[in-house]
């Protein structure tokens, strides 16, 4: 039994919850009488509520989001059905804006806004006042009146940005199972400094970096625990050349074999003592998450923001040649003023550059960005649903935006998933548009099968062979021993029998097949 129960639904669950766990560490004297409880989205909504009340709680906060903003909004209509005087708090990004929109917000006692690290436990001393016993005293389960809401409290509590330096770190909270086989979450940094006006994070200003006399004490005490992959969610890694230079150092020093660091990073910004340090690290130790998004001038200004994508070139070439980092770079379709002619120049573009990973992502209306602004100019129209992707713009109707899913889709399994590490680039060989090739073979594959999953390795690798041969005009003989020294994934000992009359018998793996790059990205994905 616990009198508040902290509890979130995760997109998975490998993805431990990093901001459950801030708000455990800064509840003070009130952590005893306090549980976390994590779910996931793919628990039934009865389940989960069934596992809150089993606690019995007088007070339920739950983290909203946007990959779980549609579970979330059953579990708290439904827990405040079953058990109305249990005193329901929700907060996150995804109720921290538009709050009179979203009916989980209705139905809970309380919404806190914003950065709730400090807002929080204030509340629940409000709540929890029991008399002349004071706050520490623990509830009498049998009087229902020893919780109640406080008319003298606003339903909505706005937090503004905290102070990093008074918070209590939560890495102490991270259990032996989770540093065994879930996602470790870490930040040296909050906010952001940048202006683009589709991302949260340039709401949450100012930039707030983390005392290195605090934090690295912190991250040695997870590497004594033994963890091995650490993710930054610091939106703006390499702001800060000094600070950036003194996180790297301590862990070179530390290097052992399987570590691995992620890092978003500003793919413009890359001085010459930065590239110094990390030519120093082992190849496969280092990811970065490189936010590209256009390479359309105009468009970048129409959204306020700003890169110099002649630097931002640059420097990818430069990690990818000087360096072992993984490098996975993003685009975004969809916004306002981008032509299809002008994404697929830009895709093209970022491909010649050769990261190993480019993400596909349609925009997305996140509550509270100001992207809103261009709706009526640029016939700007989003799904009202989580993640609110957008429908339709005036430059891309919906049956254009229906292809670039598909596209990204299949690029994904193409080029993204390392199984065809040699054959993708067959598209784009003979001064082919890699953008037009994978579109082709987006149309085709749905005209053909009209479907995006449920696609097994055997049955895309068939796809794929036959596409390059009659769609591409590319050499079967060419294609089949490319496609075969990736397609086994180091499992199958035999020659599929649509490459069997290509190859030669020595071409038949006796062995694993060659390393594959790992797919460190979709294992670290943020959450």
């Amino acid at each position: 039994m616990a009198d508040i129960v902290l509890t979130t639904l995760n997109a998975k669950y490998a993805h431990a919850s990093f901001a459950l766990r801030y708000l455990m560490a800064n509840l003070g004297d009130l952590a005893a009488r306090a549980e976390l409880v994590e779910f996931d989205i793919n628990q039934r909504p009865t389940d989960i509520v069934e596992g809150i009340l089993a606690r019995q709680p007088r007070i339920v906060a739950l983290g909203v989001y946007i990959w779980n903003a549609t579970p979330a909004a059953e579990v708290a209509a439904m827990l405040k059905r079953i058990s109305p005087e249990t005193i329901l708090i929700v907060g996150g990004p995804e109720v921290s804006f538009e709050i009179e929109e979203q009916a989980i917000c209705t139905t809970a006692d309380y919404v806190i806004t914003g950065e709730a690290d400090f807002t929080f436990p204030k509340l629940l001393r409000e709540l929890l006042e029991c008399g002349a016993d004071g706050p520490s005293a623990r509830f009498d389960a049998t009087d229902a009146s020893a919780v109640q809401t406080r008319p003298s409290t606003p339903r909505v509590i706005e937090s503004p940005p905290v102070d990093v330096r008074k918070l209590a770190l939560p890495y102490h909270l991270y259990s032996d199972n989770d540093i065994a086989h879930r996602v470790i979450y870490v930040e040296a940094s909050r906010g952001c400094p940048f202006t683009c006006e589709f991302c949260l994070s340039s709401l949450e200003v100012p930039l707030r970096r983390f005392p290195l006399e605090t934090f690295l004490p912190a991250m040695q005490s997870l590497l004594d625990r033994g963890v091995q992959h650490f993710k930054f969610v610091d939106r703006t890694f390499n702001l800060s050349i000094k600070y950036s230079l003194q996180l790297l150092e301590f862990f070179l020093q530390r290097h052992r074999p399987g570590l691995f660091l992620h890092f978003e990073m500003i793919p413009d910004r890359l001085p010459d003592e930065l590239k110094q340090i990390l030519t120093h690290f082992p190849r496969g130790s280092l990811q970065f998450e490189v936010g590209v998004q256009t390479f359309n001038l105009d468009v970048a200004a129409r959204i306020k923001r700003k890169q110099d994508y002649e630097k931002t070139a640059e420097n990818i070439e430069y990690l990818l040649r000087e360096t072992g980092a993984y490098i996975h770079a993003d685009l975004i379709v969809g916004l306002p003023g981008e032509s299809l002619e002008s994404f697929a120049a830009g895709f093209d573009r970022l491909v010649s550059l050769r990261p190993q990973e480019i993400q596909v992502n349609l925009l997305k209306r996140l509550r509270g960005t100001p992207i809103v602004r261009h709706d009526d100019e640029w016939d700007m129209t989003y799904s009202p649903h989580p993640p609110y992707e957008i429908l339709r713009n005036k430059q891309l109707d919906f049956p254009t935006l229906q292809r670039i899913r598909r596209f990204a889709r299949y690029w994904d399994l193409l080029s993204n998933s390392g199984n065809f590490v040699e054959t993708a680039p067959l598209f784009w060989t003979n001064g082919r548009s890699a953008f037009s090739s994978v579109m082709k073979f987006s149309d085709w594959l749905f005209a053909r099968h009209g479907r995006t999953h449920a696609m097994g390795l055997d049955f895309l690798a068939e796809q794929i062979f036959e596409f390059l041969a009659t769609e591409l005009g590319e050499s079967r003989e060419a294609i089949a021993p490319t496609l075969l020294r990736y397609y086994p994934r180091g499992a199958r000992r035999e020659i599929p029998k649509f490459i069997r009359p290509f190859v030669t018998e020595t071409a038949t793996p006796k062995t694993a097949a060659p390393e594959i790059p790992k797919r460190q990205s979709r294992r670290l994905a943020a959450t």
